[in-house]
C-alpha cells in the first residue's frame, strides 16, 4: 500500500478509530514522584538563558544527523520507505507535491508551477569557492508531450543570507526578489538558465547542443558546476544519458553579480505532468564544494514540534511528527533525566496517531519541584538503511504556583506571507515567516504561558488551499501547520501553550459551526439568490456548519488541541466532530478554554429575509439591534453549563481568565461608502493620530457582538467569576470594558493584535465616546457598537504609518499581547506590543493607550444595590474564596477569592443570602445561611476562624 493510500485509508476511518494507546511510566507513580522531588528549583535566569540560546540559533533542537558534517551530501532515498516526508535535510513546497516512491523522489504536482525541494541544512555562502551538484532525473511516464516551458533541474542562490533559512525555504511558484537562478533541462532536451528574480531567460554559451530528451525509459544525469573567475562566476549545466555518456547537452553563463549566488539550493520541477499530475523523478542528489556551508542544526523533523500543558498535577504533551510511512517506526517515547542517576529515563511510550501524525502523552501526578528537561525519542532509517535514534529536546516548566505574577503572551492571526498570486513576488519583504523578530521579543518577557487564540494556519497563506482530493487537503493543512510549529517552536518547546483553532484553521473565511452540521455545497436548485451575485463563494459557509469532511475537521483539531487538559464533556457534536472546550489551572490561574464558533448559529439561517452575505446584511442602513434573535446560539447550553461549574470552582485558584477565539463585541468601523468590510484590505494606513470623519460602525455577525442575546448571556455568566477575557481574530488590538444593562457592569476583554495582519480593521467611530477622558484618543470612551452593545473602549491599536520596513507588514499594526496577572493584589496589567518593538530597549513603546491596568474586581463592575456584612477570616494559607448564593432563587451570584482576610460582599437586590467561605477542596469551608442584605455598608463583621 502506498503512503497516499495509507493516508486516505486512515482519514476515512478516523471516526471509528479508538483512542490512541497511551502507556504510563514503567516505574510506579510513587517511585517517579520520589525521584522528581529530589530535583532542585531552577531559577528564572536559567530559563531565560535557555530561551536566548534557543532563539540565537533559531532552530528546533534535535539530534538526527544521517551524515557527518564534513562529508559531501548524497541522497539516500533508496534506503527509505515510501512516504511524503522527504527527510530532515529537506523542506518540500508543498508537502503533497513530493513523495519518496520506489527509492526515489517524485514530483506529484506538475500542473502547478515551479515545485521546489529545498535543502535546508546546507546553503551557498558568501565566501569564494566552487560548487558541484548532480542528480539523476527522468519522467514518471510519457503520456504527454513535453514543451520548452517544461523543465527539471536546480534552483541555486534562493534567498539571500539576510533572510532566515526558513524564509528562503519557501521560495517556489513565483519569480521574484532574491529568487536566485534556475539551471534546468527543458522539454525539448536543451539546457536553460532562468533569472528567477524576473523570469527572463539568461542567454547562455552552448558547449554541446545534442538534445537530451527526457523520457520514462531513459535516465538523465544533470551536473551543475560553479567556478570562481576573478570577481565573477562561471556557471555550467551538463545533461547526459547514464547509458550513453557520449551524447551531451551542455551550456554555461557568466554570473557577474556574485551576490545573487548565496542562499538555498533546491531541486525544481516545472510542468511536464501526466494525466495524474505527476511530472519528474529524482535520485542520487549530490552536493559538494568549498562554497557550501553545512548547518546540521537546521534540519527539521522527524519531530516537527512539541506542545504541552500542565494542569495542576497532570502533564499533557503532544509531539507533532512528520508524515512518516506505515513502514517507519510507529512507537515514540518521552524521556526525562533521572536526577539521582543522571541518566535519561523513559516516562511513557505511545503510538503515532494517523492522519494527524501526533503522539500524545498524558502523565498524572506530575509535580516536579523544578523545570524538567525532556526529550522525544524516535527512530528513522539513515543513509545506510539502519535504524538511527533521533532526539528532540525541550524543557517542561515547573507549575509556578508560588510565583506572585504570572505572565501570559497571547497571539492571533499567524499569516506567513502576503498573497503569492501570479507574476512576480517579493520573497524578501512579503514572506513574514518564521516571525523570528516577534518570537525573539516575546521571549524577552519571559512568559509563563502562551495563548494562541486561532488562525494559527491561514488557508491561503503561503499557498492557496488544495481541495483536489481528501488526502491532499490533509497534507496541505499539515504543510501549513508545520510552518507554525517551525516558527513558534523556539517558544512552545519550552513554555506551556493553550492553542485553539479558528475559522481559517479549518479552511473557512468565517465559521458559523451550527453544532457541527455539514455545510451544503450549493443551493438545491443550483440557483443562488440574487444578492449573492459576485459573492457565490460565500454561500456555502453562510449556511452554517463545516465545509470540510468531519475526518479532516477532527484531524485539524487534534493537531492543535490534543495537548490541552481533558475535555469537560467529550461527547461529539453533529457528524461526529469532536469538542475540546475545557479548563486549565496553571500557576493558580484558572483558564476556561472556549469554542465560540462551533455552536454558533448562521445569521443567514436565522434571518433568511435580511440578505446576509458573509455575516453582513446587504440591506442599507439596517438597524443592528434588529438583527438579534433569542433563537440564535453563540456558546450554547453545553458551554453555559461548563462555565457555570468552572466559575464556581476555585480550588487552587486565585484568578480566572476566559480564552475564546474572539471577543464579545464588534469593535470595527469602515468608510460609510462600504456595505460590508470586504474592502478593508485595500484601505491605506493613515498618518499617526489622524482620525477620518466618514466612517460608520460595522455590523459584522462574524463577531461575537452578534447575537446580542447570546453575547449578553455569556457576559452574565463570566462576570460571576470575575473572569478576565482574552480573544483574537479581529485583526485589531483593543481593551474593552463590556456592559450588558448598564455601562461597565460586566468584564474586561483584551483582543490581541495579529502576528501578521491581512485584514487591517480600524475603530474610527463618527463621534467621540461618552464619558471621554481628557488626553485619551477621541475613539475611546463609552459607545454602542453596531449591534447596540454597550462597550467602553480603553485602547485600540489602529493601523497607522509606522515608518518601518517592510511597510506591507508593519503598517497594519501587527504585534502580540502580554498580560501580567498579579495574584497577590489581583492587579491585571495589559500590554500591547508592536511586532517591531524590542521591549528591552529604553525607548521601546507599546501601541498608544497601553499599558492598561485594571483590578480583577472590575470584571464584575455592576454597581452594588445592597451589602452583606464584612467577613473576617483566620487560619487559612490564602485569602478566602467567597461564594454568594441568593436564598430565594438558589442562584450563585458570584464566586471570588478575596485579596486579604477581610472581604465585604456586594449584592444587587434585597433579601437573604447564603455565603460559602474558606478554602475549596479542603475541610476548611464554612457555610453561613440566612444573611440579610442591607443598604448600609457599615455593618458588624462576621468572624470566621479555621
Amino acid at each position: 500500500m502506498t503512503s497516499r493510500q495509507v493516508l486516505k485509508h486512515e482519514i476515512q476511518n478516523i471516526e471509528n478509530r479508538n483512542k490512541p494507546r497511551r502507556h504510563e511510566s514503567r516505574e510506579t507513580k510513587n517511585k517517579r514522584n520520589s525521584k522528581l522531588e529530589v530535583s532542585k528549583t531552577e531559577n528564572q535566569k536559567t530559563i531565560t538563558m535557555r530561551l536566548i540560546i534557543c532563539l540565537s540559533i533559531i532552530v528546533i533542537l534535535f539530534s538526527c544527523n544521517p551524515l557527518s558534517q564534513d562529508q559531501p551530501f548524497t541522497s539516500y532515498w533508496e534506503k527509505q520507505p515510501d512516504r511524503y516526508w522527504i527527510g530532515p535535510e529537506f523542506w518540500a513546497n508543498r508537502l503533497q507535491d513530493w513523495e519518496i516512491h520506489n527509492g526515489r523522489v517524485e514530483c506529484l504536482t506538475g500542473k502547478l508551477p515551479m515545485r521546489t525541494l529545498h535543502m535546508i541544512d546546507k546553503y551557498i555562502s558568501e565566501k569564494t569557492g566552487n560548487i558541484n551538484i548532480s542528480v539523476l532525473t527522468g519522467r514518471i511516464d510519457d503520456l504527454q508531450l513535453l514543451h520548452e516551458s517544461d523543465w527539471t533541474g536546480f534552483l541555486i542562490g534562493a534567498g539571500n543570507l539576510e533572510m532566515d533559512f526558513r524564509t528562503r525555504a519557501l521560495i517556489h511558484k513565483n519569480h521574484g526578489n532574491t529568487g536566485g537562478i534556475i539551471a534546468a533541462l527543458n522539454g525539448k532536451g536543451n539546457i536553460v538558465f532562468i533569472d528567477n528574480e524576473t523570469g527572463n531567460i539568461i542567454p547562455s554559451t552552448i558547449q554541446s547542443n545534442q538534445p537530451i530528451i527526457l523520457s520514462k525509459a531513459r535516465t538523465v544525469r544533470l551536473d551543475l558546476e560553479l567556478l570562481p573567475q576573478g570577481n565573477q562566476y562561471f556557471l555550467s549545466l551538463k545533461a547526459t544519458y547514464i547509458d550513453d555518456r557520449n551524447k551531451m547537452a551542455s551550456s554555461s553563463i557568466i554570473v557577474e553579480n556574485s551576490g545573487i549566488l548565496t542562499g538555498n539550493i533546491a531541486l525544481i520541477a516545472n510542468g511536464g505532468y501526466n494525466n495524474k499530475g505527476q511530472s519528474f523523478w529524482y535520485d542520487k542528489w549530490n552536493v559538494r564544494g568549498s562554497k557550501i556551508t553545512t548547518v546540521k542544526e537546521q534540519q527539521f523533523g522527524p519531530v516537527m514540534g512539541v506542545f504541552y500543558t500542565v494542569d495542576q498535577n497532570t502533564l499533557t504533551l503532544t509531539a507533532q511528527i512528520a508524515p512518516v510511512s506505515a513502514a517507519d517506526e510507529q512507537e515514540i517515547s518521552l524521556e526525562i533525566i533521572d536526577d539521582i542517576t543522571g541518566e535519561w529515563e523513559q516516562l511513557a511510550l505511545t503510538q503515532i496517531m494517523i492522519p494527524e501524525y501526533i503522539a500524545v502523552f498524558r502523565l498524572k501526578d506530575w509535580s516536579p519541584e523544578s523545570n524538567t528537561d525532556y526529550r522525544i525519542k524516535y527512530q528513522i532509517r539513515d543513509h545506510r538503511g539502519a535504524l538511527k535514534v533521533c532526539y528532540f529536546y525541550g524543557n517542561i516548566m515547573k507549575n509556578p504556583v508560588e510565583k506572585e505574577e504570572i505572565v501570559v503572551a497571547a497571539f492571533t492571526g499567524n499569516s506567513n506571507s502576503a498573497g503569492m498570486g501570479e507574476g512576480l513576488f517579493d520573497f524578501k519583504n512579503h514572506i513574514w515567516f518564521p516571525h523570528a523578530d516577534l518570537t525573539g521579543y516575546v521571549a524577552k518577557h519571559q512568559p509563563d504561558l502562551l495563548i494562541y487564540t486561532g488562525d494559527n494556519v491561514y488557508v491561503g497563506r503561503p499557498t492557496p488551499p488544495d481541495y483536489s482530493s481528501f488526502e491532499n487537503t490533509a497534507l496541505d493543512y499539515l504543510y501549513k501547520w508545520y510552518l507554525f510549529c517551525w516558527a513558534h517552536g523556539t517558544l512552545t518547546n519550552h513554555i506551556p501553550a493553550i492553542i485553539i483553532p479558528d475559522d481559517h484553521d479549518v479552511y473557512h473565511g468565517n465559521l458559523w459551526g451550527a453544532g457541527g452540521v455539514k455545510a451544503p455545497e450549493q443551493p438545491e436548485n443550483g440557483i443562488y439568490p440574487d444578492y449573492y451575485r459576485g459573492f457565490e463563494s460565500h454561500w456555502q459557509q453562510d449556511q452554517g456548519g463545516y465545509k470540510l469532511p468531519p475526518g479532516l475537521v477532527n484531524m485539524i483539531q487534534r493537531t492543535q488541541t490534543s495537548h490541552l487538559p481533558s475535555h469537560y464533556d467529550p461527547a461529539p457534536i453533529e457528524q461526529g466532530i469532536g469538542v475540546y472546550y475545557c479548563d486549565l489551572t496553571f500557576g493558580r490561574i484558572s483558564f476556561a478554554i472556549l469554542e465560540d464558533r462551533k455552536f454558533k448559529s448562521a445569521p443567514g439561517k436565522i434571518h433568511p429575509d435580511y440578505r446576509i452575505v458573509n455575516g453582513f446584511s446587504r440591506i442599507p442602513y439596517i438597524n443592528g439591534r434588529s438583527l438579534d434573535s433569542p433563537d440564535a446560539v453563540l456558546l450554547g447550553d453545553r458551554q453555559h453549563k461548563f462555565l457555570d461549574e468552572w466559575l464556581s470552582d476555585w480550588k487552587n485558584t486565585d484568578m480566572k481568565v476566559a480564552v475564546s477565539q474572539t471577543i464579545f463585541a464588534n469593535l470595527s468601523t469602515y468608510p460609510d461608502t462600504f456595505v460590508t468590510d470586504a474592502g478593508t484590505p485595500q484601505l491605506q494606513p493613515l498618518p499617526a493620530g489622524v482620525i477620518p470623519k466618514d466612517y460608520e460602525k460595522a455590523k459584522d455577525m462574524d463577531s461575537n457582538g452578534w447575537p446580542q442575546t447570546g453575547r449578553n448571556k455569556a457576559l452574565e455568566i463570566l462576570r460571576k467569576g470575575y473572569a478576565f477575557m482574552i480573544g483574537g481574530d479581529q485583526h485589531l488590538g483593543s481593551v474593552i470594558h463590556h456592559g450588558i444593562n448598564e455601562w461597565e457592569d460586566a468584564g474586561y476583554s483584551f483582543c490581541v493584535p495579529s502576528i501578521a495582519n491581512l485584514w487591517p480593521r480600524r475603530w474610527f467611530p463618527p463621534e467621540p465616546g461618552q464619558n471621554h477622558q481628557d488626553g485619551m484618543p477621541l475613539y475611546t470612551g463609552r459607545y454602542f457598537d453596531g449591534f447596540g452593545n454597550r462597550i467602553t473602549v480603553q485602547a485600540v491599536s489602529n493601523p497607522y504609518l509606522s515608518g518601518k520596513e517592510p511597510a506591507a507588514l508593519y503598517d497594519r499594526a501587527p504585534g502580540y499581547g502580554i498580560i501580567r496577572l498579579n495574584k497577590k493584589n489581583q492587579i491585571i496589567t495589559i500590554e500591547c506590543w508592536p511586532r517591531y518593538a524590542d521591549p528591552e530597549l529604553p525607548d521601546a513603546e507599546q501601541f498608544p493607550g497601553w499599558p492598561v491596568v485594571i483590578h480583577m474586581e472590575d470584571n464584575y463592575g455592576r454597581q452594588a444595590r445592597a451589602w452583606l456584612p464584612p467577613l473576617r477570616t483566620s487560619g487559612l494559607d490564602h485569602p478566602p474564596v467567597v461564594q454568594v448564593v441568593e436564598d430565594e432563587t438558589n442562584e450563585i451570584i458570584y464566586t471570588v477569592r478575596a485579596t486579604e482576610a477581610f472581604f465585604q460582599p456586594k449584592v444587587f437586590s434585597s433579601g437573604t443570602y447564603t455565603i460559602n467561605i474558606g478554602e475549596p477542596g479542603t475541610s476548611k469551608m464554612e457555610t453561613i445561611t440566612g444573611i440579610q442584605a442591607r443598604w448600609n455598608k457599615e455593618q458588624e463583621p462576621i468572624v470566621v476562624e479555621f
